[in-house]
């Protein structure tokens, strides 16, 4: 839409605005200063909310905050990510487009930044940066290293030391064409110049599609296993860029998109990513995109949903499937796990589908126009055939 994304603190007891820090534009207005100590050569330097944009296009930007936000208390540090440059169609913005589709580090009274790092530097494909962080301590080569975990859209696990913002891997946990990695000596993504595309031509043949190989559904960390359960996506797209222009309230988009399903048919995957080793080390698939989010117990059973609405319990060592209930609507949801006043650990989650990819049903649309919903229709055209409107909480009790 052309916004201007930015982070605000409220204080708690006025709703007085404490301090606001824009993601485009001047250093005074990103809330840069002395004090910001960007980890890579490419996040330093004057100004670069500006320089890294054709003149005045950082005012249209975007690079707003619609994910999660992470504290860490012995640091005094919030953690969190910017979404994508605007518009979609990246041949109108040349330049980083700082500070998008990244991370930053911020201290929490001042909201003066600390460090940043930005995954997917003038994102190309839609890609945003908003994932979660996961905060963690790990032995890295032998030493003790204050850490996050963080899955990008992008389709990289990233594992990084969370004082300074380097990236000790980043490691592939889908199928990708748009890139060939991530140099860890400049913290750059390499993209494939050849699926940037050109404006008026489709191209073909891009993985991850828009919404990444995960979108905003959250993963869970076991500190028993030292696992990271990942819901994740397997699709792709085809894209075609039309040269846009910004009006207030409007779409600001210059992109159309069709999306499919990736390598295999299925359209998501559920995955265990061994935090320590950097890989993979089982998954389970799934016929449409794993859109729900993940909860682990300390009894070694992992929760998560699926947009048929099986709401499913599995063995978070094996992957093992333990147990599964069909609920009424597809899960797009948060387990949730708790002990109630009784003293019995209780599971929730609400099902009903709906967002991006459910967007299908729930608003009803038509799937002879494949791109509907920005392109996902055309992914999701059988799934009223398998799932309903809905909206009711379940709540099981754990034996």
């Amino acid at each position: 839409m052309g916004v201007r994304g930015w982070l605000t603190a409220l204080d708690a007891e006025t709703g007085k605005i404490a301090w606001r820090a824009y993601h485009t534009g001047p250093d005074k207005d990103v809330l840069i200063g002395d004090g910001f100590k960007p980890f890579y050569e490419s996040d330093r330097g004057k100004d670069l909310g500006v320089k890294s944009w054709p003149p005045g296009a950082w005012q249209t930007g975007g690079g707003t905050v619609w994910g999660w936000v992470t504290y860490d208390a012995e640091t005094n540090t919030v953690f969190y990510g910017t979404a994508n440059p605007g518009p979609w169609n990246p041949h109108q913005r040349p330049g980083d487009n700082k500070w998008t589709s990244g991370i930053f580090a911020r201290d929490l009274d001042t909201g003066q930044a600390r460090w940043f790092y930005q995954w997917s530097p003038h994102d190309v494909h839609d890609y945003d940066g908003v994932n979660e962080n996961i905060l963690l301590d790990v032995q890295w080569q032998g030493q003790p290293r204050k850490a996050l975990i963080h899955p990008d859209r992008n389709g990289y696990v990233y594992l990084m030391d969370r004082t300074t913002g380097e990236v000790l891997y980043a490691n592939p946990f889908a199928y990708i064409t748009t890139t060939t990695g991530v140099d860890l000596k400049s913290g750059k993504l390499q993209y494939v110049p050849e699926l940037e595309g050109e404006v008026g031509k489709v191209t073909r043949g891009i993985c991850p599609a828009s919404p990444g190989a995960k979108d905003w559904q959250p993963s869970a960390y076991s500190p028993r296993t030292g696992l990271l359960y990942i819901p994740h996506n397997n699709l792709c797209q085809d894209v075609e860029h039309q040269q846009t222009s910004y009006i207030a309230g409007t779409p600001y988009v210059g992109t159309e998109v069709k999306m499919y399903a990736g390598p295999g048919g299925n359209r998501g995957e559920f995955s265990a990513w061994d935090v320590a080793q950097g890989k993979k080390v089982w998954s389970k698939k799934e016929d449409l995109p794993a859109w729900s989010g993940a909860a682990v117990t300390a009894g070694d059973v992992v929760f998560y949903g699926t947009m048929e609405g099986w709401f499913k319990a599995l063995d978070a060592k094996s992957g093992d499937e333990l147990w599964k209930f069909k609920t009424g609507s597809g899960i797009i949801g948060q387990p949730t796990v708790y002990q109630g006043p009784d003293g019995k650990e209780y599971v929730a989650i609400l099902s009903g589908v709906g967002g991006w990819a459910g967007a299908i049903v729930a608003g009803g649309l038509d799937k002879r126009d494949p791109t509907s919903a920005l392109g996902f229709v055309n992914a999701m055209g059988d799934l009223p055939d398998k799932t309903a409107r809905g909206g009711t909480l379940y709540v099981f009790a754990l034996p």
